[in-house]
């Protein structure tokens, strides 16, 4: 049976002190009664010997310190899972928002999942499709990588994120494939945004949608993360489905971690963010991977905005420690109106060259993407020359590489936020990019992969 408690000695803000507390443990859910029978969540931060501090998952008006009462419940925050909860839309607790019935669930998880035990991963080494050629071709993502996305305000990464959601695949006719969609601190614009896109194109139907409004409690926004996790583990491990997870924006999350250090006045680190904020996002990037004896795999692809397109700032900057690269998003390309605006020069996959080649997308692809690396690196610096001395100071051959690097931003860069691609199209379009280059030029394409795709006549 389950001890009520009428102890609460003082409430600061969002955290609640309770004194003369036995046998509950860290992460354990409880429930306050207000006076005049009300209910609010909470969850214990901290454990002090017979005293806990617990987070209010809603504001503490109303509370009174004599006569409302606390009970704890014996667990963590949990989520029921299902196999019907693919099509569905949830919020940031897991509740069911889309207006049909509640699902009936298979099994009950705690949320508070551990990282992959990295003995018992799997090297990822296939290749997923997403659809988008600055991505498949030129920084491909593997099955069971870390891949985030790194945006700055205004930038269409919400437009972006949709796409890979509605596009990404697996190749292989058995392959079940699912992806988790878990957005936190969005407006409700966006939100509606999410909803009607995937309902629209259908692809809905294999996503799981979590949505965690600005409006919400902190609280909230720190379980979105590990509520769209615990479901990509049940549908990948127990289901043998690949899954990837898209969690938008990371840097909303940090900042709702924040708030919580700041009440619990502990001491902040770099820009006010708590000292275990590495520590807080591995627990989270860790959950995906590969694991040995399992079928399915989770594929995770994180989004957070850099405050001032600042690399340095703590949050992309630790990301970057933890995960395997990182996709950036340019505001000079956006402007231009590229879709999407992806700068692939300082972007990279440092698994891309374990899922690429035979077999997985086609033989010539590490030679094409190096090439194009290439040529494009050098259009660019040929551009800005032209711009700071005149396109008269530019030799015959710069001139080439100038035209291929604007062609390259048009032609592949470019392809709209609705316009999926295969890698064969995404191959195809790179060959017919190179062929605007002397055949000569082409020092990083092997002989035979010249032989076979490169066409005399330049276009």
């Amino acid at each position: 049976m389950q001890k009520i408690y009428r102890s609460i000695e003082e409430i600061s803000g969002p955290l609640m002190l309770v004194e003369g507390v036995d046998d509950v443990a860290s992460e354990e859910l409880g429930e306050i009664e207000l006076v005049n029978g009300e209910r609010r969540a909470c969850r214990v931060l901290e454990v002090d010997g017979n005293n806990v501090i617990v987070q209010l998952f809603d504001n503490s008006m109303g509370i009174n310190l004599v006569d409302s009462k606390v009970r704890f419940l014996g667990h963590g925050m949990q989520i029921s899972v299902a196999p019907d909860m693919l099509g569905r839309v949830f919020d940031g607790m897991g509740n069911p928002i889309d207006g049909a019935p509640a699902i009936i669930p298979t099994d009950r998880r705690d949320v508070n999942g551990q990282a992959m035990n990295p003995v018992a991963r799997i090297y990822p080494n296939e290749f997923i499709q997403t659809g988008v050629s600055a991505i498949d071709g030129l920084n491909t993502l593997v099955r069971g990588q870390k891949l985030p996305i790194f945006s700055g305000s205004g930038l269409p990464h919400n437009q972006l994120a949709a796409q890979i959601a509605r596009q990404a695949t697996v190749l292989g006719d058995d392959e079940k494939f699912a992806v988790v969609f878990a957005a936190m601190g969005i407006t409700f614009e966006d939100a509606n945004f999410f909803i009607q896109d995937f309902t629209r194109t259908g692809s809905i139907e294999r996503t799981v949608l979590f949505l965690n409004l600005a409006d919400e409690p902190p609280i909230e926004r720190l379980a979105t993360p590990k509520m769209a996790l615990t479901t990509a583990e049940y549908l990948a491990f127990d289901l043998d489905m690949q899954v990837l997870v898209i969690l938008t924006d990371m840097t909303y999350y940090a900042d709702a971690l924040r708030e919580v250090s700041a009440a619990r006045k502990e001491v902040p680190g770099r820009r006010g963010y708590p000292g275990y904020l590495y520590t807080d996002l591995a627990t989270i990037y860790e959950r995906a991977g590969r694991l040995r004896g399992k079928k399915g795999s989770i594929t995770l692809m994180p989004i957070l905005t850099m405050p001032d397109d600042d690399k340095t700032h703590p949050v992309p900057d630790l990301t970057g420690y933890i995960t395997e690269g990182q996709i950036i998003l340019d505001r000079s390309l956006n402007q231009k109106n590229i879709q999407p605006p992806i700068d692939v020069l300082p972007s990279r996959s440092r698994l891309k060259d374990d899922g690429i080649g035979e077999g997985k997308t086609r033989a010539d692809h590490a030679d094409v993407m190096n090439q194009l690396f290439a040529a494009y690196s050098r259009g660019k610096d040929a551009r800005e020359l032209s711009t700071i001395l005149g396109e008269s100071a530019l030799s015959d051959i710069d001139k080439i590489y100038a035209e291929f690097a604007t062609a390259f931003e048009e032609k592949y860069l470019n392809q709209s936020f609705y316009g999926a691609r295969t890698i064969e199209e995404t191959m195809a379009i790179g060959w017919e990019l190179l062929k605007i280059l002397p055949k000569a030029e082409l020092r990083r394409v092997d002989q035979e992969y010249i032989d076979q795709y490169y066409d005399e006549k330049r276009g």
